[in-house]
This record gives C-alpha cells, structure tokens and sequence, in this order.
C-alpha cells in the first residue's frame, strides 16, 4: 500500500509541476501575443501616413460598435476611453482579451442543444402556483427565471446546507459510492492531488460496476493544478473526460468565457453544486491564504432534473467534432421521491453568450425582494451601476443591507478593486464586513429568513458578464434558515469595515477611482 501511496504522490506532483509550466507558457504566450499585436500596429503606422489614418477609423469604429453592444455602461465605458486615449494599445488589448463569445457556430451549437434538452424539463405549473399562493414576490422571482432561462421551479425536492467545503465533499463521496447508473461531474478547477484522488478512487470502482462516469472540467481553471495527460489518465481508468475550451495560442473570440460551474449529478436522483472547486485548498489540505471558507448544498428529489440538463448543455456544446450523445431519455427517468419539506427549489444556469444576465438580475431581484434584510457574501465585488443603484435604494429604504467579502485576499490587485467599490454602498448605507480567518470564497444571498440562494456566481464582472455559472434559489425550506445562521456565524467572524471607508481620503479615493474605471477590463 505505502508503494502505491508513494508513486501517487509522484504522479501528482508531476502533474502539478507540469501545470504550473504550462500556466507559465500560456502567460507568456498572451503577453508575446499582445507585445506581437502592439508592435505590428505601430511598424504599420509608422510605415505609411494612410495606415495611420486606418488605425484611427478602425479605433473610431471599435468605439462605435462597443458603444452600441447591449451591454451595461460601467462594462462599455473603460474600453471607449482606453482606445480612445491610446488607441494601439486599446485595440490590441480588445482584440485579445474583449472580444467575449462573438462566434455565431458558438451559439448555434448551444441553441441546438438546448432545442432538445429543456423539453425534458417539466412546467411544473401547479408549484408555480402554490408559491404564488404563499409568497407572490418569490414567484415572481421564479417566473422570471423560468421565462428567461427554461429553469423551471419544484416543490418535491429536499435541499440540505453545508457550511464548509469540506462537508460538502464527504457527503458527495458517500452519494457517489451509491451509484447505480451515472455520474457527471462539471468543475472549475480540479487539482490532481489528494481531494481528487479520494474521488477518483470511488469513480473507478462505480466504472467497475458499469457506471457511466464523466468529468468536465475548465482549461484555464485548472491550468495550474493539472496538465493535458489528465484526460488520457481518467480516460484510461474508464472515466470519459473532457476540457472546456483548451489554450491554444492565437487569437481566440471565446478565450474570455470559461467555464465557472460546479455540478455534480448522480442517477439523476441526487445533485450537489456551491462554492467549492476540487482542489486541496477547498477543504483545509492547504491553507495558503488562511482559512478557506466556502459553502455548497445537496438536492435530492425532482429538481435534480434541471442540474441534468445544465450538465448535458456544456457537455454536448463545446465542441462540435465531439461524439455527443444521441439519446436523453436514460437521464431523465421519473424517480419516485417523497419530499421532507413543502418548500421550493430552483436551480438554475447563466450562459455569456446570450443577451440576459441571469445572474445578476437573480441578486437584483433577492435585494428588491427584501424588506427586512438582504445579506450577501462573495470573494470578489466589482459591480455594474446597476447592481449599486439596486442595493442603495434597498438600504435607503430601511432594507438592512450587509455585504461579507474576504479578509485575507487571494488576488491583491482585485481585493484593491474589491475595496474601491465600499464607498459607493456604504455611503448609501450598505453594511459591508470582511472576514478575518481568511479567504471567503462562498457566493450566496439571502433574505428575509424566506429566500436564499447557493452557487458559483461571484458579485463581478467575470461571473456576472462573461463565465458560465450555475446557481440555485430556494424558499420556504429548513435550508435558508441554516443560511441565515452560517451568515450571523461569518459575522461574528468578521471585522465591519463600514465607517472606514464611509469619508476616504482624497488619495485613496483617486486611486479608487481608477481602480473602479478599469475594473471591467480585469
């Protein structure tokens, strides 16, 4: 045994080694692909006064064309100015990084997909209309999200809070050796070290026994934890494996949208999704910015359908030369479930390349939606003006408006942007605390002791504009009461930074703006 242990450990660090190289590689092939683009802008004008003139139009055009995306003005406004005031450079720079999801083959793949998965979702009228009877603002919430997204809502469906990432991962281990018929695994980052192994071990003996399992993973997001080997190393044990839009150098319209979804599926009956990727540092193996804290759930019953479908979606979309799957019908067979509670369960999915902000306007709603409170926690905040306007107007209202981020930042540079939006809640009264243990990386809402919601989608650009997220709201279930006090537990916790930042200095709040004006660009 301690042979096997040994070797693990080996190939592990391997990987790891090899990942670290090729997120060194990849760094360094943006920053040569820049540097590449710069250059040949400004050899072209410097050659010739009419390529010089082309430069200005193509930046003037630029501009028009970012002025009219429907998008909101805090995401278009620092893209104007940047290639207004230095237009090579701004260019370049769009044209590497801004350029977000413009492929229509993109689109109409996951149109495709689409067309034949959420039939297999249900309406579920009669629940509609049981919420509408016991809380109408709740249901218009869920209305909304059904009309915008197919996601729709359930009524027999169990949903169980953890507090801890850790948690979350040993009761998925105990649901994932009980399958009998697949598993799908979709995640941000996994890291091939401890956390996973203990996983892939019980994903290799349900292959044994004739389980279907996949994993699905993002290239980018894992870039540093494991290499391509990864895939032939699962796909060798049995386990079909694949990667969300792998690096490749050169210019590539969908490198700014990645995959940020967590979802786990297990016969269709039980699903797990939250915070936490699968990596050590989620569940306490290593600390490396103090303590980590995240927070996920399980559902159990109907409502697992709708994670089904978010999984099926990437899966069979990414690409267009995969053997995809040709029949559904197998992962949506009816279970019979008897739920516990009488509450409601809405899980739900945002995709970047289409024209609504799910995301967002599920928080926006949760904050229209409080009258006594709405608390939120996130790792990053960096806000639209909208989002703003929506929590200062709950706040003026008498709403008790809180905002938990971390203490101990994992990124310096976003924490400084993190920081540079306080004054503009806090001055509107918004409550904001940062967590001193360490890093906070959960991502939730709640409201009243009635509402809540669990998922991936971080309060910033990246989750709210331009990733593939997941989230799931539930009401009038034991689990938002457990929310409620995870929230007083993070709290007390917590250092309220409130008066701090409610009269900056003139420095800082120069520097705040600046911070606030490029903070779409990161």
């Amino acid at each position: 045994m301690s042979t096997v242990i040994k070797a693990s450990t080996v190939e592990q660090k391997a990987s790891s080694k090899n990942g670290v190289k090729r997120l060194i590689f990849v760094l360094l092939s943006l920053v040569f692909e820049f540097l590449l683009i710069i250059s040949l802008f400004v050899w072209l004008n410097d050659y010739a006064e009419w390529i010089t003139i082309f430069t200005r139009i193509l930046a003037a055009l630029l501009v028009l064309f970012i002025y009219n995306k429907d998008q909101t003005s805090a995401m278009k406004m620092p893209w104007i100015i940047l290639i207004m005031v230095l237009p090579i450079f701004g260019i370049a720079l769009y044209f590497l990084i801004g350029l977000s999801a413009s492929t229509k083959e993109m689109r109409k793949r996951y149109k495709d997909i689409d067309k034949v998965l959420f039939p297999y979702l249900p309406e579920n009228k009669v629940a509609a209309e049981k919420l509408t009877d016991q809380d109408k603002r709740a249901a218009n919430i869920a209305s909304y999200i059904y009309g915008r997204s197919g996601y729709p809502i359930y009524d027999n469906t169990d949903i169980v809070y953890y507090d801890d990432g850790a948690k979350g991962l040993e009761a998925q281990k105990e649901e994932l050796k009980k399958a009998e018929r697949f598993i799908f695994m979709e995640y941000h980052a996994i890291e091939n070290a401890e956390s996973w192994q203990g996983i892939q071990e019980i994903l290799e003996d349900r292959v044994q026994a004739g389980v279907d399992v996949r994993v699905f993973y993002d290239d980018m997001g894992s870039i540093g934890f494991v290499n391509l080997d990864f895939v032939k190393i699962l796909e060798s044990k049995g386990i079909r494996c694949r990667v969300f839009n792998p690096f490749v150098p050169g210019l590539n319209l969908f490198l700014n949208n990645r995959d940020h979804r967590k979802v786990t599926v297990i016969d269709g009956k039980v699903g797990f999704t939250g915070g936490y990727n699968l990596a050590n540092e989620y569940f306490h193996l290593t600390e490396p910015y103090g303590f980590w804290k995240d927070t996920g759930i399980k559902i159990t019953g109907d409502a697992v359908k709708s994670l089904t479908v978010t999984f099926l979606e990437m899966w069979n979309a990414i690409r267009g030369d995969d053997e995809n799957d040709t029949e559904f019908d197998e992962y949506f067979q009816d279970h019979e479930y008897h739920a516990k509670e009488k509450g409601f369960v809405i899980p739900y999915a945002d995709l970047p390349i289409d024209d609504e902000r799910l995301g967002e306007d599920v928080y926006m709603s949760v904050a229209s939606y409080a009258k006594d409170y709405v608390w939120f926690v996130t790792p990053y905040l960096i806000l639209t003006d909208e989002m703003i306007h929506t929590l200062g107007l709950a706040a003026k209202q008498g709403v008790d408006v809180r905002v938990i981020t971390p203490g101990i930042p994992d990124k310096k540079l976003v924490y400084s942007i993190t920081r540079s939006y306080y004054n503009s809640l806090v001055k509107n009264g918004v409550r904001i605390y940062e967590f001193t243990p360490g890093f906070c990386h959960a991502k939730m809402s709640i409201a009243d002791d009635r509402i809540a919601t669990c998922g991936t989608i971080n309060l910033d650009y990246r989750s709210l504009y331009h990733h593939f997220e997941n989230g799931c709201l539930f009401t009038g279930c034991d689990a938002v009461l457990r929310v409620r006090e995870d929230f007083e537990n993070m709290m007390a916790q917590s250092r309220e930074v409130t008066e701090d930042y409610r009269n900056p200095r003139a420095g800082r709040k120069l520097l705040q703006l600046f911070l606030r004006l490029f903070s779409p660009l990161l």
